[in-house]
C-alpha cells in the first residue's frame, strides 16, 4: 500500500486534504472513506489499509476541515468529548457538498478503474447513507450510522447496493429505530442489513478499548468484504 495526502476541491472552490492510499497494484476501483468523529487517524488510516489490501484505491476526505482542519482525537474521555463538541458544529449540507465532491474527486483519479463506492463508520456511516442517495455510487456500506433512522425519507434515492452493519446493543441506536430502517428497507433489490447481536456502538473500532468488539468486528469485515465483491469487483 501507498499512503499518502491529496487535496479534493469543494464546491465552493476551497481545497481541503484527504487521506490517499493506493493497493500494490497501484489501481483498482475506487472508495470514499467516510471518518468517524474522531478524525482521520490511525484508525481510519488501518481502516484504509485493509481496503487496499483488497485491492481498492481509497479516499479519506477530511470532514471536519471547515470547523478544524486536519482534527485528530484520542479514543478516550477527553478525545469523545471534544469529537461530539465537533460534530455538533457539522453543518450538514456544506458536509454532504465536501462528500459529494469527494466521491466526484474519487472518480476523476487515474488510479481508479472500475466503479466508485463509499463507505463510512459511525459518524460517517450515516454520511455513508446519505451520498448514497445523493450522488449514486456504486456501492455504499455503513457501519452503525446513527443518523440513519432519521434519513430514511431519502431511502428511495437509493439505487445502487447497500450493506447497513448495525450493533444489537448500540447505546446510540436503540432495537427500535434499527428495526425501523428494516421495515423501511425491506423487500428491496439489492439492500443487506445486518444487526451483530450483543455488539455495542463502534465495534470495528480497534482503536477503542471500551468499544472494539473482535468477535463482532471480524464477522462484519468478513461481511463486508463478501460484498465489495460481489458489488464493486476489483
Amino acid at each position: 500500500m501507498e499512503l499518502g495526502r491529496t487535496q479534493v476541491t469543494a464546491g465552493d472552490g476551497v481545497a481541503f486534504d484527504a487521506l490517499l492510499a493506493t493497493p500494490d497494484s497501484g489501481t483498482g476501483p475506487g472508495l470514499v472513506l467516510f471518518q468517524e468523529i474522531f478524525g482521520v487517524g490511525p484508525y481510519i488510516e488501518a481502516v484504509a489499509e485493509r481496503l487496499t489490501g483488497l485491492g481498492y484505491v481509497v479516499l479519506a476526505p477530511d470532514l471536519f476541515w471547515r470547523i478544524e482542519p486536519n482534527l485528530v482525537l484520542p479514543h478516550d474521555e477527553g478525545g469523545l468529548v471534544k469529537a461530539m463538541e465537533t460534530a455538533q458544529q457539522f453543518d450538514p449540507e456544506a458536509g454532504l457538498a465536501d462528500c459529494d465532491a469527494a466521491l466526484a474527486h474519487v472518480r476523476s483519479l487515474p488510479e481508479v478503474t472500475g466503479g466508485a463506492g463509499v463507505i463510512g463508520f459511525c459518524f460517517g456511516g450515516t454520511l455513508a447513507f446519505q451520498v448514497a442517495a445523493r450522488s449514486s455510487p456504486d456501492a455504499a456500506v455503513s457501519y452503525y450510522g446513527s443518523g440513519v433512522p432519521d434519513s430514511l425519507a431519502l431511502a428511495d434515492r437509493i439505487t445502487c447496493p447497500l450493506l447497513l452493519h448495525f450493533g444489537g446493543d448500540d447505546p446510540y441506536l436503540p432495537a427500535e429505530q434499527v428495526e425501523a430502517v428494516r421495515l423501511a428497507l425491506a423487500g428491496r433489490a439489492g439492500v443487506e442489513l445486518h444487526v451483530h447481536e450483543g455488539a455495542g456502538h463502534a465495534f470495528d473500532n480497534h482503536e477503542a478499548p471500551a468499544f472494539h468488539q473482535p468477535d463482532a468486528a471480524a464477522t462484519a469485515w468478513a461481511q463486508t468484504t463478501d460484498f465489495l465483491r460481489r458489488t464493486l469487483p476489483v
